[in-house]
């Protein structure tokens, strides 16, 4: 089983500025390699199809709309499930907030406390952020948090999504994903109402 994760929004504190309301992070879970392959190679044609640079990535903030919208329309077909984790920030409290590390750690382990009963021994991919040690401790840390009573994380690695299209998948989703929570924004459910069959849970923590 493989699963890529990447987030959207930042984990800096609420009320400080330039921070975003929330902190979005999306696992995409494929069941079977063959899948993921699969899904690997439809991104790579999908490139082609929108006269893209071999080495072109995509990311939800840099797209027009017609881009996602037929990017998501394509990888929709695709057997791949998800499931995001939404941080509200206003209604966090403690000091280890404070903190973006920690932050960012809290929200990722939430995530796959919700994602345990669907993994089986999975590789889970992450986004590469911060440094060397970050990343390791991070790795350590999710492996000793969700493996309490069987392995069903295996191995947790970081990769750079430029070079990862199913990491750039899990962006375009998790885009999706945080766009529908912009109040007031023009058809701000739509990327997500796509890929909608795609979706296992959507869970905001503390509730609004």
């Amino acid at each position: 089983m493989l699963v890529f994760v990447d987030e959207s929004g930042d984990p800096g504190i609420k009320g400080r500025a330039g921070t975003s309301e929330f902190f979005f992070v999306t696992a995409v879970l494929f069941n079977e390699n063959e899948a993921a392959e699969a899904c690997d190679a439809r991104i790579g044609r999908i490139r082609e199809e929108l006269h893209m640079h071999s080495t072109a990535e995509f990311h939800f903030n840099k797209c027009s709309e017609d881009f996602r919208c037929r990017f998501l329309n394509r990888v929709s077909e695709m057997d791949f499930f998800y499931i995001s984790f939404a941080l509200n920030k206003a209604k966090l409290y403690g000091p280890g907030f404070a903190y973006k590390e920690s932050l960012y750690k809290y929200a990722t382990r939430l995530l796959f406390e919700n994602c345990k009963p669907h993994l089986k021994r999975a590789t889970i991919t992450l986004d590469r952020s911060g440094d060397r040690q970050f990343n390791s401790e991070l790795h350590r840390y999710l492996k000793r948090m969700i493996n309490t009573d069987q392995e069903v994380i295996r191995k947790v690695k970081s990769e750079h999504s430029h070079s990862n299209n199913l990491l750039q998948l899990a962006d375009m989703v998790c885009g999706s994903v945080a766009r529908s929570f912009v109040r007031g924004k023009k058809n701000a459910r739509m990327y997500r109402k796509i890929i909608g069959h795609r979706e296992l849970s959507v869970q905001v923590w503390p509730r609004v």
